[in-house]
């Protein structure tokens, strides 16, 4: 494990594109106890586009667990040349008087992870129904991202085994399509330190080995990010995902921030304790440019953007990578 050494560039970053968005995108999926819906978020132009997969989390709010939240990342993400492709879950509030009963709940962590699947078995459905879109998107280039239960999903897609609390069987849900990906306060490892008045209701959280997610990733946890309805363990059980799992993997924690990481979620969330637009925006570019230089190797967006945001006197967060 080393501290990441940063570079400077004379490259400019990309400029900001206004952004199309369109939903629902509506996938039947036989099996599933309702349609998958999905947004597409994209810039009106350019092509080559690299493709963010976001998983939603849970959450207190009624929409915002949806294929209607994150918008301060997915526009921002689609405004710098990403394709976000934002489904939403089962576990959406916005279903649950619809699935309350389906096999899989309450946490239907395979259908989430599935989810992604379906999505890319049909991607070229997606680009085409989605207007102006046609034509725009690479499809070797796919990422990626969750917030905290949409973290372990992307933990999953990136190779991280699960033993099933109903079989006993460990599970991989690997997706080898997608080639890299963000974990935002994401939850950590079980065993003794899963010890929270929430533990007992959501086992899955703690059947998670991170051991095989060999695929690279940038994980992101608030050093102020205590979830002690899981652990006690303190905001070091979010960056579990990195300790824990093979590089080479990049670990990035944010400074004062708790669990949504400045209000990632949603504008103006309500449920955001730690509400910081600025946190937001830097997350933004920090994610992006993370994404940007995995998918196109060689670039200087990751190393520039650490540069700018995470030195001089009042930096956003420190990194270390291995």
């Amino acid at each position: 494990m080393s501290t990441s050494t940063v570079t400077t560039s004379t490259d400019a970053p990309r400029a900001p594109v206004p952004v199309l968005s369109f939903s629902p995108v509506t996938l039947s999926v036989p099996g599933r106890p309702v349609d998958l819906q999905v947004r597409v978020s994209a810039p009106a132009t350019g092509s080559g586009l690299p493709v963010i997969l976001l998983s939603h989390g849970h959450g207190p709010s009624n929409n915002l667990s949806s294929l209607n939240g994150y918008a301060p990342l997915a526009n921002f993400w689609a405004a710098h040349g990403f394709a976000v492709v934002q489904p939403t879950h089962l576990t959406s509030r916005t279903l649950s008087h619809l699935v309350a009963d389906a096999p899989g709940a309450p946490d239907f962590w395979r259908s989430r992870a599935e989810d992604m699947t379906h999505i890319l078995d049909r991607l070229d459905v997606v680009e085409r129904t989605v207007p102006q879109l046609a034509g725009r998107i690479d499809p070797a280039k796919i990422a990626v991202a969750g917030h905290s239960l949409g973290g372990f999903t992307a933990a999953l897609l990136l190779g991280a085994g699960l033993n099933d609390p109903d079989t006993g069987s460990v599970v991989h849900l690997v997706e080898p399509r997608i080639k890299t990906g963000v974990l935002l306060a994401a939850p950590g490892r079980g065993g003794e330190v899963l010890n929270g008045p929430m533990a007992a209701q959501w086992p899955i959280i703690g059947a998670v080995d991170f051991s095989t997610m060999t695929a690279p990733a940038l994980v992101v946890a608030g050093d102020k990010d205590d979830s002690r309805h899981f652990t006690d363990m303190g905001p070091d059980w979010h960056a579990d995902a990195y300790t824990l799992a093979p590089g080479p993997k990049t670990l990035l924690t944010v400074f004062h921030a708790e669990h949504g990481l400045g209000g990632i979620a949603g504008y103006d969330a309500a449920e955001t304790t730690d509400e910081n637009p600025d946190r937001v925006a830097a997350l933004a570019r920090l994610t992006a440019a993370y994404l940007s230089t995995q998918l196109h190797p060689g670039t200087p967006a990751w190393p520039n953007a650490c540069e700018a945001l995470t030195t001089g006197p009042d930096p956003v967060g420190r990194i270390e990578s291995k």
